[in-house]
């Protein structure tokens, strides 16, 4: 089943230079807009307190996801990129030996969300659905799995929830 719903978002690519220009802009680019908008919701804090807790949530949730636990998980799981091997060129340019389980893009931006979650509900909302785009267009751009969205989707939410637990415990 994996297999058949890569073949389908992989098949979606080269079938328009539009539709790639997407791709690779979802793919590759929307994450840096997404990281400006953390530090403006940052930035605009109402006060240092409320600034210091955002930025504490957003980037513990990220070290924790994508720098322990990512980490950990590709010590004991390797698994090859889609266009290493089907032996294809991807829209966007990768190492073929870079492990591809879980998404390091995929559980960078779904602890994001996550952690917007729990600090803004409607621009959680904005960054989930950027998460699942960006995990999509690395799907079809042929540099993961769909499992291994769903995997860095899986860490990312994991992740984010620990570290707000442990906030909200030395909080009180």
């Amino acid at each position: 089943m994996e297999f058949s719903v890569f073949k389908f978002l992989h098949g979606l690519a080269g079938q328009s230079g539009l539709l790639d220009w997407l791709i690779v802009f979802f793919g590759k680019y929307l994450g840096y807009f997404l990281i400006a908008g953390a530090v403006l919701f940052i930035w605009k804090a109402k006060n240092w307190k409320t600034a210091f807790y955002r930025f504490a949530s957003l980037t513990l949730a990220l070290i924790v996801s994508r720098g322990i636990l990512t980490e950990i998980i590709r010590t004991l799981v390797f698994r090859q990129r889609p266009f290493a091997a089907l032996n294809f060129e991807p829209l966007i340019n990768h190492s073929a030996a870079a492990n591809a389980f879980p998404s390091g893009h995929a559980v960078f931006f779904f602890a994001l969300a996550i952690a917007f979650f729990y600090l803004d509900k409607k621009l959680f909302w904005y960054y989930l659905g950027a998460a699942f785009l960006i995990g999509l267009a690395r799907v079809a751009a042929g540099v993961h799995w769909p499992l291994d969205i769903v995997g860095g989707a899986a860490v990312g939410l994991i992740g984010a929830i620990v570290v707000n637990w442990l906030l909200r415990s030395f909080k009180k």
